[in-house]
């Protein structure tokens, strides 16, 4: 990738094992979602805000760190004395009293961040999430996926369908029909809408 002129970047990731819990519940909006922490760095943020236009995490917990970090910088816009970062279970789907969920780019949201890490002297931002991402879920930051291929009735499985839309049952089918391996040791695939 680097020789291809790719840039990449590194976050910090503290992944549970609530990760790989499946859905028991016939209503997905139910499911009990676990948090997890992530950990950003100042020159995270700053190249992301320089490379904002085609970002592929690796790893469904980096993608939904990634998309946690634009909620964040919105309710840093919607209520800037709430300075903690932990984004809950359904807060994207939820209608913003001001214009930042919807109005504002995501160039904007990462600037607000970035001024919030420089006010406060911070390096590093720590959050936590629990941020449920299922099909009806609008990406701000990320325009594809490197992952592998993951469990039925899994949160993750309902990522990839958020992200890729009915494809992902014809991604699914190719790789059961191709003797993919699946789950975390598995092979991967580059899912991009």
């Amino acid at each position: 990738m680097a020789n291809a002129g790719l840039k990449h970047d590194f976050i910090t990731l503290h992944v549970g094992a609530g990760t790989f819990q499946p859905i028991k519940v016939t209503n997905v909006i139910e499911h009990n979602m676990h948090s997890e922490q992530m950990v950003f760095s100042k020159s995270f943020i700053q190249n992301l805000l320089l490379n904002h236009e085609f970002v592929i995490p690796v790893g469904t917990t980096s993608m939904r760190s990634l998309e946690s970090l634009y909620w964040f910088g919105v309710k840093l816009i919607d209520s800037p004395k709430d300075e903690r970062f932990f984004i809950e279970k359904l807060y994207p789907y939820k209608e913003f009293p001001s214009p930042a969920g919807e109005g504002l780019g995501v160039r904007s949201i990462l600037q607000a961040i970035l001024n919030y890490m420089e006010s406060q002297n911070l390096e590093t931002l720590v959050g936590e999430t629990e941020i449920f991402i299922f099909p009806g879920y609008k990406f701000r930051i990320c325009k594809g996926i490197i992952t592998n291929f993951h469990q039925p009735d899994s949160t993750l499985i309902l990522l990839i369908a958020a992200l890729v839309g009915d494809e992902w049952q014809k991604i699914y089918d190719f790789a059961l029909q191709n003797d993919f391996r699946f789950l975390s040791y598995g092979d991967s695939s580059l899912l991009i809408p």
